[in-house]
């Protein structure tokens, strides 16, 4: 009989697959980019959002500043991917910019780079998913004031796809996201062709004045306004880094497909980011954090959403009731959402990697049914959910979280591909080889310069607006990671087997077999216990009722039990403190022997029996764990209710033998 919890589970997930199935799951270039560059590629859907409502704090007046912050933004991503690109060739084992920096700059600036992509990738899924509702609400205004279950719904949705595996979600996204790429492409085509012909779009916000906060900026003011839109716009930027931790996932040959997958990635985000920046200052598109700022916003400012940059773009270009409006529309929620899967695949196999070096909990670095890291799939799903949560779905207000995580370690990253490069200079022999380290040293350097100062800005302009939160998290992780170092490091010291460490054998086994009634369950333990030859061999119970133990006494009498039965008085009707006290007194008159003691336990079938058996057993073993040289044992008996569970478990685990039942694995087809 199948459980119903493994029915769900199986829709849910599929098959699990064998481990030497593993190279199966590898991604050719064409699936690896939707997954590992989904976020970069999405980002065009917000970061010119972004840097257009920071300019509009100032009031129209600066918004003809936008081109030349996008132009920035462009820089450094052309930067950002062609450091990367030598991140990829010299570390292809997945590490990314942790394994770079732990391994050039030391531990420290390693678990910093480690806490700072780790919080960025949640920040990914939580502001994706954001971004991808308020799109559909852009369409769909009747959903605002769900917007929250929305979000939370397709957190679970996308935790569901990729614990059926890597290669699967590439699949279910790949069409989202080429889709989206045509559509944005089309777009900007479309739309340069128009205004090129005299037919410029106009975006619907073009007539709106807006409600400054600032006027009459100071040239300093101006330059933090300026910065201020900078650090927000280089939200196109989140992500870049993935492809570089995702490297063993791809096909051989691994790095060189990475590198390629990441150059392809970077020219399309550069041009569908600057399209998209240049339609929206030709159509005149006008955005700002409060709906009541813009000036003639037709509808009620405070329930009425005002549309996304993309879709006013969009609606200018198609017209808002046109089929290829709503297909961009539909097209962008999916990638914003569906951008999320960059993290999806990028916490769980970095948590992996900490795990493995015992920075994390060991339980993170192991891989579930089909192959993906399950745990650290379901808990970056509950952080995000719980975020989306606190800022009620908020894009705007969780972005300005956003981004800190991610010059951290794009800094720090090209940090140690400097040091990495000193080092193979030392090395190289031929002309050639040093032309292309001093080439590539120079990449990194300038990129580490560039990164650097942009999260100098980052962390100035973003600070008071949320990123703290992100500054203080950061030190948080490092020490909490350090803390799970240092447990398990004296863990392993403490259970190592040093060469002059003498095996000392216990001078005595008392064996105790713990019984409230002389049952099978009971007379199962007692041979069990027999069968264990131990010096000396027990039964006890504690008196909580005259009359139960007097019928024990009775019927162990009867039935001629060979061993004694001691009677442990308990005035105050407890279990677990006489029981404890018994063994105490034990090992304290005899400390160099081992006290065994045997718990007959029964196995239940249905969750609810546990309810009504082993409570008493569970908390004296729970006691017991914690008293040296004394060890514990359940003896189980299985009533008739785990039948089906154990028919069911032989069903699920083909091979093994289970009450004299053998089952063949099924052939492969």
């Amino acid at each position: 009989m199948v459980s119903p919890v493994d029915v769900v589970k199986r829709l849910v997930l599929g098959r699990p697959f064998r481990s030497d199935r593993l190279g199966e799951t590898l991604l050719p270039k064409r699936l690896a980019l939707p997954i590992f560059a989904s976020d970069p590629l999405s980002s065009v859907a917000y970061a010119t959002q972004e840097i257009l409502l920071i300019l509009t704090l100032g009031g129209l007046a600066y918004i003809h500043l936008a081109p030349w912050v996008g132009g920035a933004v462009v820089v450094l991503l052309a930067v950002v991917v062609l450091s990367y690109r030598q991140v990829v060739q010299a570390y292809p084992s997945g590490g990314g910019s942790y394994e770079v920096a732990a391994e050039n700059l030391g531990p420290v600036p390693g678990l910093v780079v480690a806490a700072a992509l780790l919080v960025d990738y949640v920040m990914t899924v939580a502001v994706s998913v954001a971004a991808g509702v308020d799109n559909i609400i852009s369409a769909v205004p009747d959903l605002n004031p769900h917007r929250v279950a929305i979000n939370i719904g397709f957190i679970a949705l996308l935790t569901a796809m990729n614990l059926r595996g890597v290669r699967e979600s590439g699949r279910a996204f790949a069409v989202p996201t080429y889709a989206f790429v045509a559509g944005v492409l089309v777009m900007i085509a479309v739309g340069l062709g128009q205004a090129l012909f005299g037919h410029a779009p106009v975006a619907e916000s073009a007539h709106y004045e807006i409600n400054a906060h600032h006027i009459g900026l100071s040239g300093a003011a101006v330059a933090f306004l300026v910065l201020r839109a900078f650090s927000s716009g280089c939200t196109a930027l989140t992500g870049a880094e993935a492809i570089s931790n995702g490297v063993p996932a791809f096909r051989k040959p691994k790095a060189l497909n990475a590198a390629r997958t990441m150059s392809a990635m970077g020219i399309i985000s550069i041009t569908m980011f600057s399209g998209v920046t240049a339609l929206a200052m030709i159509s005149r598109t006008r955005v700002t954090e409060d709906t009541c700022d813009l000036i003639g916003f037709p509808g009620d400012c405070h329930t009425d959403p005002q549309r996304t940059v993309i879709a006013q773009i969009a609606a200018a270009v198609f017209g808002g009731n046109s089929v290829v409006f709503y297909y961009l529309m539909v097209t962008t929620a999916l990638i914003l959402i569906l951008a999320a899967n960059t993290a999806y695949n990028g916490f769980p196999l970095l948590n992996s990697i900490l795990a493995q070096n015992r920075y994390m909990p060991r339980q993170l670095h192991t891989r579930g049914d089909r192959l993906a890291f399950s745990n650290g799939i379901i808990l970056l799903a509950v952080v995000a959910g719980a975020l989306i949560y606190a800022f009620d779905g908020s894009a705007t207000r969780l972005i300005q979280l956003y981004i800190v995580g991610v010059f951290t370690s794009f800094t720090l990253c090209q940090a140690g591909m400097v040091r990495h490069w000193n080092r193979e200079l030392a090395t190289a022999t031929t002309a050639g080889e040093r032309r292309r380290i001093h080439r590539a040293r120079a990449i990194n350097a300038f990129g580490s310069c560039f990164t650097g100062i942009v999260l100098v800005v980052v962390m100035i302009t973003k600070f008071s607006h949320g990123a703290y939160l992100v500054v203080f998290a950061i030190p948080v992780l490092v020490a909490l990671m350090y803390s799970i170092h240092r447990h398990y490091t004296s863990v392993r010291a403490e259970l190592d087997i040093a060469d002059g460490d003498e095996e000392t054998l216990p001078s005595r086994v008392h064996a105790i077999v713990l019984v409230s009634g002389w049952t099978k369950a009971a007379r199962r333990a007692v041979q069990f216990a027999r069968a264990t030859r131990p010096d000396t061999l027990t039964a006890i119970t504690v008196n909580v009722d005259d009359a139960d133990t007097r019928l024990l006494d009775q019927q162990w009498e009867r039935r001629n039990v060979i061993i004694p039965l001691k009677v442990i008085e308990s005035p105050y009707r407890e279990i677990t403190r006489p029981v404890l006290d018994y063994i105490k007194r034990l090992r304290r008159d005899q400390p160099r022997d081992v006290v065994s003691v045997f718990i007959p336990e029964y196995v239940v079938g249905h969750w609810w029996e546990n309810l009504l058996h082993n409570q008493s057993s569970l908390r004296l073993k729970a006691r017991l764990l914690f008293e040296p040289g004394v060890m514990v044992t359940s003896v189980p008996w299985q009533l008739r209710s785990s039948a089906s569970r154990d028919l069911s478990r032989v069903e699920h685990h083909p091979g093994e033998v289970r009450k004299g039942i053998t089952t063949s694995p099924p052939t492969p087809n």
